[in-house]
């Protein structure tokens, strides 16, 4: 994710000798971006960005404890802000949590931090907008349920797409046929759905005829609130995890 938040500023005009990459080869990052395998010690960078997995924390943390960035921008996943206080000395905290399309400019990236400071905020908001949307959570509790379905729903529709599309193979339709049909009406259904100001709930009606084929097919997903316990159950499976790694983090 980091690697896809980076590149994305890249493309939108940030500078490559304005960054450091720190990874385990010291390799891999995009040109002109200067590559450690570790911050020198007295190199102490304004913005500091974690991009590992919250699992990994408790290790990577002391190796920057001595730092002291201005400010330190999270995207780790249920990592709460007085944990990563707690671990990596900054001046102000934000945490970030960005979904896989802003590789592309049309990602979510929600922001929360304890500050008031407007400088703290405009700093984030100026990175969080060349990836697309970045609302402001302003209690950290939601956030979580936050990362459920924004961090998470990528995932979530891919999932979707796939399905849409196996169940045309399965009507008959070439495999090939029905991916790139799926993959068309959920980019269409999408954008129109952005675009409008009607809920996506009553464009579902509109389309649907009374007696037709789509009105058919949503009783099946309507039916007993089939799809919406389903997504209910799923995003709150998500927001559990991100739960537990909190909890792991504040121990």
């Amino acid at each position: 994710m980091a690697g896809a938040m980076l590149r994305r500023w890249l493309s939108s005009g940030l500078d490559p000798r304005q960054v450091t990459v720190i990874t385990r080869s010291g390799r891999g990052a995009p040109e002109g971006v200067r590559s450690l395998t570790a911050l020198p010690i007295d190199d102490t960078p304004a913005i500091l960005m974690p991009g590992f997995k919250p699992q990994q924390l408790d290790d990577i943390a002391p190796t920057l404890a001595h730092l002291r960035p201005a400010l330190l921008l999270s995207i780790l996943a249920g990592v709460e802000e007085q944990a990563l206080a707690s671990r990596i000395p900054a001046d102000s905290v934000v945490r970030m949590m960005p979904n896989l399309p802003v590789a592309i400019g049309q990602g979510v990236t929600a922001l929360y931090t304890s500050s008031t400071d407007p400088a703290v905020r405009a700093a984030a908001e100026a990175l969080a907008t060349p990836l697309g949307i970045a609302p402001w959570v302003e209690d950290e509790a939601r956030f979580d349920a936050v990362t459920a379905l924004a961090g998470c729903g990528p995932a979530f529709v891919f999932r979707f797409i796939d399905a849409l599309a196996q169940a045309g193979a399965a009507l008959g339709l070439a495999p090939e046929l029905a991916q790139r049909l799926a993959l068309a009406t959920v980019d269409g259904a999408g954008a129109m759905a952005m675009a409008s100001d009607a809920s996506a709930a009553t464009l579902a009606d509109r389309v649907a005829s009374p007696g037709g084929s789509t009105r058919a097919g949503l009783n099946v997903l309507d039916a007993d609130d089939a799809l919406l316990r389903l997504m209910a159950e799923t995003l709150a499976a998500s927001e559990r995890r991100n739960r537990e790694m909190a909890a792991a983090a504040r121990g």
